[in-house]
């Protein structure tokens, strides 16, 4: 940018390092230390980049400056500037220095300076002032060259703000453009679900291949701007990718993070102390139903629409809703030793109820995850003894007193089905499954593999078990579903006779020891096969241990 006139006017009485009170006498005191000031401010300041978005870091009650000047000539000039706090409040304002005042008398050196030095304090006018954290945007036009001082102050705490000026207001904007109504609707609450929709911004018409709606949901508070989201998110302790991954880019995620990638959609689920905060990518649809919410439960709902090309983002009008009460669940009486399969639908029927009147002081409850998952909490007299996400095989062995009454409260955590298998027994010395090793879990070893065979081994137990084993080929594009929604509670008889391969019973005292391998020979080379073990005990019901899928080498 051309300073012209103003760089040539201000540095006069400062480059020659003598300050103005010692180069002439002031009329007075106001307007010395006035036009000192003002010098002072243009020689701690930065520039402000002209069509770029500048991240700013304040300090607490430390104020920072930056300036900006107009071409001298140009007749109208209209300029923007954007600021985003991306924290706590902050207060910001502008001023304005316009051109210098009229030449004194030639030889008139006293004159001259004081009528500079006066000049200079009544040319500076502050022509803009905000507090607080929203997104403010001022617009303005100039008819002459002048410079413009931006002062930007934080008083509760260090924290950092973005800011955009451009000179240049007919090429486009840098923020996507909001519609006229900005504001986001619930058009449907359910008891795990919330529907929202939106106006489409006038961006994603002119480009919808760089412009994406995203969501973010949380249990605390309406955020103003993707920045402050990002802030209060780290902020609990999180390391977060450059907008919030909105960019669909591969950022490796921290442990608290789980990434989502289903219809074409990107959701992240962070685990923070106040709870769940989600971030969902939709591209350009501007309807969308945030699954998998806890019932009863006050939700926050932002939509930011996303240039996917300079991340520059704007902010929808957040709104919140309150998903609907729990309901009573449908209860169904449990019987000494008989085993229930429950099956519950994710989307219509996500809860089940089962009683069970004690005649005994010591219960055994015990629960086989088939499919999906499922959250067990289970009362006594109205009193929790126990709650947690089930996974596989799990045992309760609780005391009470005779005629207790429990009730277990099954709940589906996914959109699907899910199922498992619940008993209660006051038996203890005739368990419904049998005695389970360390680990379920199958391994292969890649150096024993061959084009024509695998070997696999297992951990077996102390108690002499029967062990099948079974063999299935399948495509690459079948393993995601072949692990995902197996029923890991159905038995061999689910299976065709051909994908048998072989029983055997073993067992070994020393549990170091209790470990089996099998070598499975006559396959084809380069070729998917998924291999699973069935565990049977006493009571002839079986345990599937998780499914191997390994491919047989292609040369040998």
């Amino acid at each position: 940018l051309k300073m012209s006139w103003f760089w040539l006017y201000l540095p006069l009485h400062l480059l020659t390092g003598t300050s103005l009170c010692h180069a002439i006498k002031a009329p007075t005191t106001s307007s010395q230390q006035s036009f000192k000031t003002n010098l002072f401010n243009f020689y701690h300041s930065l520039i402000l980049a002209d069509g770029k978005e500048t991240t700013i870091h304040l300090l607490k009650d430390i104020p920072k400056r930056y300036y900006f000047a107009l071409e001298e000539g140009r007749v109208l000039a209209p300029f923007s500037i954007t600021v985003t706090p991306c924290d706590v409040p902050i207060e910001w304002s502008i001023l304005v220095y316009k051109s210098p005042p009229e030449k004194a008398a030639p030889g008139d050196h006293v004159t001259q300076e004081v009528s500079k030095s006066q000049k200079a304090s009544s040319i500076a006018s502050t022509i803009f002032n905000y507090k607080g954290n929203s997104v403010e945007t001022y617009m303005g036009m100039s008819s002459h060259a002048a410079l413009y001082l931006l002062e930007f102050l934080s008083t509760e705490r260090d924290t950092h703000i973005t800011v955009y000026l451009t000179t240049d207001t007919t090429s486009g904007h840098l923020y996507p453009e909001l519609p006229a109504d900005p504001r986001i609707n619930v058009i449907g609450i359910g008891h795990t679900t919330v529907t929202l929709t939106w106006k489409h911004s006038p961006s994603v018409l002119q480009h919808r291949e760089s412009i994406q709606y995203c969501l973010l949901v949380n249990e605390k508070h309406n955020y103003k701007s993707l920045c402050a989201a990002e802030t209060a998110i780290r902020s609990s302790g999180m390391k977060l990718p450059p907008t919030l991954a909105l960019s669909l880019s591969p950022y490796l995620l921290e442990p608290q993070q789980v990434m989502i990638l289903s219809n074409s959609e990107l959701s992240i689920i962070n685990k923070v102390s106040s709870g769940e905060v989600r971030q969902v990518c939709m591209g350009t649809k501007n309807t969308y139903t945030v699954p998998s919410l806890s019932p009863s439960t006050q939700y926050y709902f932002d939509v930011f629409i996303v240039n996917l090309l300079t991340n520059a983002s704007a902010a929808y009008t957040g709104t919140f809703a309150r998903t609907l009460e729990e309901p009573e669940p449908k209860v169904t009486e449990l019987k000494d030793d008989k085993v229930i399969h429950v099956v519950l639908d994710g989307k219509k029927q996500k809860f089940y109820g089962l009683q069970y009147q004690a005649r005994h002081k010591k219960i055994h409850f015990t629960f086989q995850l088939c499919r999906g998952q499922i959250r067990v909490h289970i009362t006594r007299n109205g009193k929790t003894v126990a709650s947690e996400n089930l996974s596989g095989l799990r045992y309760f062995s609780l005391k009470g007193k005779l005629l207790d009454t429990y009730l277990v409260h099954l709940r589906s955590t996914e959109e699907f089905n899910s199922s498992v298998k619940v008993q209660a027994s006051p038996h203890f010395h005739k368990p419904l499954f049998p005695l389970l090793p360390e680990s379920l879990k199958i391994k292969s070893f890649s150096k024993l593999r061959t084009c024509r065979s695998v070997t696999i081994a297992w951990l077996g137990t102390q108690e002499e078990s029967k062990y099948c084993v079974y063999r299935k080929r399948i495509e690459e594009d079948q393993i995601w579903r072949e692990l995902q929604s197996a029923d890991r509670c159905s038995g061999p008889e689910s299976r065709h006779k051909s994908e048998k391969v072989l029983c055997k019973y073993f067992y070994d005292l020393n549990l170091q020891r209790a470990v089996t391998t099998e070598t499975i020979k006559g396959l084809e080379a380069g070729t998917l096969y998924l291999f699973d073990v069935y565990l049977f005990g006493p009571s002839g019901i079986p345990v599937r241990y998780h499914s191997k899928v390994v491919k047989t080498r292609k040369k040998c």
